[in-house]
């Protein structure tokens, strides 16, 4: 609670610069685990990334920025979004032998779990950072934010190629109609 009480938004910048930190870690092992596995990703698990990169701009917008209510209804939105395809995937697909992957979960199953936790981290969040509200002020950015900042956009762009080389961008949007 002393991160709260320094400087309007001062540590709750910080928080949001270590939950980037680990979406990007997780854009970063999903784009490893698709080259590892054959280079194709599903059409879900396409959109599964990208809710994790919008959920990330919401957090990027509070490092940046500061606190805001709009900022965490982003990332809140997008992490929902999330668990919707990770949950349709764990719940309605088969389970496959090779599907297994960390303590007995299928990765579509941690994914749930990651967006679980970003949806109660940015409600948690809100309700910490709501006496500064939306506010326009322009503050400096960390080392520590501004390093994040630039990983998380390396990590979204090579997200985006990597579909992008994986299956074209009218293959993929075909291919999300059938499977849908």
């Amino acid at each position: 609670m002393a991160l709260f009480l320094e400087s309007p938004g001062h540590g709750s910048r910080q928080i949001n610069a270590l939950v980037l930190l680990l979406v990007c870690i997780g854009l970063v092992f999903s784009l490893v685990w698709q080259g590892l596995s054959a280079g194709y990703a599903c059409p879900l698990c396409t959109l599964q990334r990208m809710a994790l990169v919008l959920a990330g701009v919401g957090l990027l917008l509070n490092v940046r920025l500061g606190p805001s209510p709009l900022h965490y209804a982003m990332t809140i939105t997008s992490a929902l979004a999330g668990l919707a395809i990770s949950g349709w995937l764990t719940l309605l697909l088969p389970t496959e032998s090779g599907g297994r992957f960390l303590m007995g979960l299928r990765l579509h199953s941690w994914a749930f779990l990651v967006f679980g936790v970003l949806v109660a981290f940015a409600l948690l969040m809100q309700t910490l950072d709501r006496r500064w509200g939306d506010n326009a002020l322009k503050r400096t950015t960390s080392l520590l934010g501004t390093i994040v900042m630039g990983l998380f956009l390396v990590t979204a762009l090579a997200s985006a190629l990597g579909t992008s080389m994986d299956c074209g961008v009218s293959a993929c949007l075909k291919s999300l109609a059938t499977t849908l």
